[in-house]
Parts: structure tokens; C-alpha cells; sequence
């Protein structure tokens, strides 16, 4: 087995189909099916079946997925090792990002950080902060950006970027008051920030929102508390003087409600001079020296 069989076991486990493993690998089915059937002649084993809604791996398929998981992982450390050993800065650097900080304050950093340093290549993973932890802790990635309280569990280095309020949004004014008789758009979003919401409404009010409408994103129930159709409770990441919205902080007990933002990684990637490059420079743009 090599490098590329690794990839190509990690990538089939993850897509679960011949078909779009092939696309993602730039391969054809044939070629992918052929190399499938050299490594399973070459351990004398089934790695795959083939079933109604796509392949699925045998034990020994699996036990294979793993090793292949350890290799690859060792294969990103000794690559970044040995292009560490020179004093320029270059080679890739994996970050894991929420998604929502993604959307609002990424871009304008990865912008930033690659005219300072434009030889090294970023490996950019975005979803909920407790998947990108996962990456985390799996060695994944070398550094991670993650919204709430779930970095405080990380038991090794972290900077705190930020805080910003909670808010109540509408396009027209409104009152605390108001909100059970107003129409609520609710959104999908990270299982914390549901319970921060949940747990301020229930000790505000006796009775659940009219929450009219539900949708998948953020964006989405923003625009449509632009148009006039409800409120909605966000971050304050994801709101602008531009946007004209009438927007009211969440208190309890007289105190702001804040949601944070973190930067995750271990100090024994002071060995990894892309990883350190970029933690140097998080911390001056947010002043952290």
C-alpha cells in the first residue's frame, strides 16, 4: 500500500460509493474498482460489498480504513517536518473552522495571512464547532476556530479572539416585551447557542415562541428578518450598521448574553513554523501580544 491507496480507502469510507469516490479523485470507476482489487488480492480478503445503497466495508475492510488513517497522519507529520527544517515559511497548514466565523471574519484573515505568506498552502475544513473539535482532537488539523463554550474543554493551548453580544433582530422597532407575540424565525445553528436561546426565552417568558418559520441557515433567516416577516435571536458576528435592523442585546440578571470565539492548538507545534506563523499573526490582528 501507499500514500495514494491510503487516500483512496479514507475518501470511499467517507463518500460510501464507487461512483463519487472516483469523481473525487479525478479516477475513473474502473481504474478505482481495479486498484480495490489489487489490494484485496494483495491481503487475500474482501475489502468492500457492494449493497442496495452503496458499498460497505468488512471487518477486515475496516481494520484496513484505520491503518490507513494512522499512516496518512504520520505521512502529513513527517512532510511537515521536513519542510520545517528550513527557515522559510512555507507548507500547508489545516484549520478547522466554525462555519459562521467562516462566513463573516475568515476571509479578510486567510487574505491577510497569505500576502504575509504566500508560499504556504492552507487546508481549509468549516462546519459546527464540535465537528471541527473533532478534527481536532483526531490530528486532523493543526489548529482550530471554534464559537461557544466548547473550546474551554480543550485541555491544552487556546486564545480567546473575542466576544460579542446576543440579540434580538427585526426590521421594525420593537420591545422585549413584544416577542411571544411576534413571529420568531427559528434556524438551524450549534446545539449550544439553541440551548443559550432556549434557556434566556424560558427565563424571560411563560410561554414558547411563534416560531412561524424554520430554515437550514443563518443567512436565510436573516434575510428573511430583512424583509419583514419576524425576529430572530443572533450573534452579533453576523449583523451590521449596513443592514438597518433593529436589534436589542439579550440580558440576564442585568448582564449581557456574549458568545465567544476561540483559537485551539497545542504548543508542540512551536516545531511547525506555518502553524506558529499563524498563531502570530491572530495575535496581532486581535492584539493579543
Amino acid at each position: 500500500m501507499n500514500v495514494k491507496d491510503w487516500e483512496l480507502l479514507i475518501m470511499l469510507q467517507e463518500e460510501g460509493s464507487i461512483t463519487k469516490t472516483a469523481q473525487k479523485l479525478y479516477i475513473s470507476q474502473p481504474a478505482l474498482t481495479y486498484r480495490i482489487k489489487q489490494l484485496e488480492k494483495e491481503f487475500q480478503t474482501t475489502i468492500i460489498l457492494r449493497g442496495s445503497k452503496g458499498i460497505i466495508f468488512t471487518t477486515e475492510g475496516e481494520h484496513l480504513i484505520n491503518y490507513a488513517k494512522t499512516m496518512m497522519m504520520e505521512f502529513r507529520k513527517v512532510k511537515d517536518n521536513i519542510i520545517n527544517m528550513n527557515d522559510e515559511i512555507k507548507g500547508t497548514l489545516r484549520i478547522g473552522v466554525s462555519s459562521t466565523f467562516a462566513r463573516y471574519q475568515l476571509p479578510d484573515l486567510m487574505e491577510g495571512f497569505l500576502k504575509k505568506h504566500p508560499k504556504v498552502e492552507i487546508h481549509l475544513l468549516t462546519g459546527w464547532s464540535s465537528e471541527v473539535m473533532n478534527l481536532l482532537y483526531r490530528e486532523e488539523i493543526h489548529l482550530a476556530i471554534v464559537r461557544g463554550e466548547q473550546g474551554w474543554r480543550w485541555p491544552y493551548d487556546q486564545l480567546l479572539l473575542g466576544e460579542e453580544t446576543l440579540y434580538a433582530a427585526s426590521k421594525h422597532k420593537m420591545e422585549i416585551a413584544d416577542l411571544p407575540a411576534l413571529n420568531q424565525i427559528d434556524y438551524q445553528t450549534e446545539t449550544d447557542l439553541s440551548h443559550t436561546f432556549n434557556q434566556w426565552w424560558q427565563e424571560c417568558f411563560k410561554i414558547p415562541p411563534k416560531k412561524t418559520m424554520r430554515v437550514d441557515r443563518l443567512e436565510t433567516a436573516k434575510e428573511l428578518v430583512k424583509k419583514g416577516l419576524g425576529y430572530g435571536l443572533f450573534p452579533g458576528i453576523c449583523l451590521t450598521p449596513e443592514e438597518n435592523l433593529h436589534t436589542i442585546p439579550l440580558t440576564r440578571n442585568g448582564e449581557k448574553l456574549f458568545r465567544k470565539t476561540i483559537l485551539l492548538y497545542k504548543k508542540d507545534l512551536t516545531h511547525l513554523k506555518v502553524a506558529c506563523s499563524f498563531i502570530d499573526y491572530i495575535k496581532d490582528v486581535y492584539d493579543l501580544n
